[in-house]
């Protein structure tokens, strides 16, 4: 525009160069002042609405941003206690499997060495026990009995003396008769 100005004055004033560029100029650089007053009434007639309407979009923006980050939050940690919940179970899995092989490992030494099992000894201690019980019995039984039975005692006689005196003198006098 400025250009189109400036051949229009050319050709219809002959008064110099110097003096129409510089017009030019003049009203060149008037019309870049003016937009910018323009720019400005502008921007502060407009500028408290434009305002308000930036920080209306911010909140929208940040409300969205906040439901998003919530929504991404929580599948992370629904993903993450699912995953905590899998490796416990693995966990748990190998140790009770670690425990067996232990134990299994332990009663094989155990065996070789000749020391007795659990169930080894729950039954010796069935036996023992039932051992026991019918000791108990037979025992109230003797006693029972031997109280009924009481043989009666024994006198020193000389009868009982004669009698260990006799055989030896019948075991003489068979000597003597076989002789």
């Amino acid at each position: 525009m400025a250009k189109a100005k400036l051949k229009k004055t050319k050709s219809s004033s002959q008064t110099g160069p110097l003096s129409l560029q510089g017009h030019a100029v003049i009203d060149s650089a008037r019309e870049i002042w003016m937009a910018g007053l323009g720019a400005l009434n502008r921007a502060q007639e407009e500028g408290g609405k434009l305002f308000e309407r930036l920080v209306h979009e911010g909140t929208t923006i940040e409300n969205r941003t906040r439901r998003f980050a919530t929504g991404q939050v929580d599948g992370a940690r629904d993903a993450v206690e699912t995953t905590v919940a899998t490796v416990r179970e693995r966990a748990g899995d190998t140790w009770d499997r670690l425990e067996k092989v232990f134990e299994d490992r332990v009663s094989t030494a155990l065996a070789k060495l000749g020391v007795p099992g659990r169930d080894e000894m729950e039954a010796l201690l069935a036996r023992v026990e039932s051992l026991s019980a019918e000791l108990r019995k037979s025992s109230g039984r003797a006693s029972a009995a031997a109280a009924k039975k009481k043989p009666a005692p024994r006198k020193k006689t000389s009868a009982v003396r004669s009698s260990t005196k006799a055989p030896a003198k019948t075991a003489k006098g068979a000597k003597k008769a076989s002789a």
